[in-house]
């Protein structure tokens, strides 16, 4: 069999060749991939159309437009966005956006979910809470019916730790003065911040000297079951009662409406709204209410009685001795702490109860000293039930 030869033309190397051979071949191979490509775009095309005349236009883009990452956290769309209450206390709100929000009432009186009704213990100090460790062991064990709001002054901050009660429980503050206006202004502040949670509904002030006289669940139900709300409204004609009274005061507060009480009270929700949403008497108090008018002792039981007067037990449910004289009620130390002493706040008590005659009166007492503290831890068991 004879070899082939092919000669070559002159001049040319036959490595050129041989790459001349090879770019001839390449583009034919570009050219069948190509082909292949537009085959197998084809065919997705007409099984796409397939698939979205058979299973439908929307589920083809519903599942085209879901998204492949899904976020960590996602915001609440639900019930629980408006009935969850605030994580956060320190809000930014000033106390006009405050008051306004907290004035915000459903129209439908029946709750749409199991809610539970919660106690506001609110608390107006200077700063510290020096009976805080009493206070633990009263609420320790009832954790859904109670929540608790600290307004101090405005540079105290707290330092309990993350296992107390009353950690990060402060609310954003101002400087409050007694009989002043800005006390009053404390007392909706904490009101309005307890009325963002939906949960809460009877709302107790308290004062940092303040202890409970009984254990939670007598107060609880005590306050539940009460048909009045319990602030002293009471119509005193002497000087310190009608001889603080403006005539400036008219039209909206006659002379025959000006009520007297304790700064100290427990309110139901209905009342607490009126307090954060009042404009028509706010303003005449505020100018026309100074010392020696004292107007945290006039303003609530004043504008209470005009508006609900038939919701009022017209009483206090916190003790205090004024037996000592003076502007201000007896302040209790360690000596004083005594089982005659607390038998003196038990004994001889004579009130209304629903209409009905009562020997427990008071809930709670002051004003208690920070020396109290450890005989009052001692005594409690026995004689205060926790």
């Amino acid at each position: 069999m004879q070899t082939r030869v092919v000669p070559m033309e002159e001049g040319k190397d036959p490595t050129v060749l041989a790459r001349t051979n090879q770019s001839r071949v390449f583009p034919q191979r570009l050219l069948q991939l190509l082909v292949a490509f537009l085959l197998l775009c084809l065919a997705f095309s007409v099984i796409s159309v397939y698939m979205i005349r058979y299973f439908g236009v929307n589920s083809a883009v519903a599942s085209s437009a879901r998204p492949i990452l899904q976020p960590c956290i996602e915001e609440p769309t639900g019930l629980e966005r408006w009935i969850k209450p605030p994580s956060n206390l320190l809000h930014a709100m000033t106390d006009k956006e405050l008051l306004w929000r907290a004035s915000f009432v459903p129209r439908i009186r029946k709750y749409p979910f199991n809610r539970t009704p919660k106690i506001a213990f609110m608390f107006l100090t200077k700063g510290p809470l020096p009976l805080a460790p009493l206070w633990e062991r009263f609420f320790k064990g009832h954790e859904e019916r109670y929540s608790i709001y600290v307004h101090s002054l405005p540079s105290f901050q707290d330092e309990f730790p993350s296992s107390s009660v009353f950690y990060k429980r402060q609310i954003p503050s101002q400087i409050s003065e007694w009989g002043k206006m800005s006390m009053c202004d404390a007392e909706r502040r904490l009101l309005a911040n307890a009325l963002l949670d939906i949960f809460n509904e009877w709302f107790i002030l308290l004062s940092e000297s303040c202890i409970p006289l009984y254990n939670f669940s007598i107060i609880y139900h005590y306050i539940m079951r009460s048909r009045y709300s319990f602030m002293g409204a009471f119509d005193d004609p002497g000087p310190y009662g009608r001889g603080r009274y403006n005539e400036n005061m008219a039209p909206e507060v006659n002379i025959t409406q000006w009520r007297k009480g304790s700064q100290w009270f427990e309110i139901n929700r209905k009342l607490a709204l009126y307090i954060v949403e009042d404009t028509k008497f706010y303003a005449k108090f505020s100018e026309f209410c100074k010392p020696a008018c004292y107007v945290d002792e006039h303003y609530f039981p004043t504008m209470l009685t005009i508006q609900a007067a038939n919701l009022l037990a017209n009483r206090s449910i916190t003790w205090v001795d004024w037996s000592r004289g003076g502007a201000h009620p007896a302040t209790f130390g360690k000596a004083d702490i005594t089982a005659e002493f607390l038998k003196r706040i038990f004994e001889g008590n004579t009130c209304l109860y629903n209409n009905q005659p009562s020997s427990v009166c008071f809930l709670f007492a002051r004003k208690f000293a920070p020396s109290a503290l450890e005989p009052l831890l001692l005594v409690a068991p026995k004689y205060l039930g926790y």
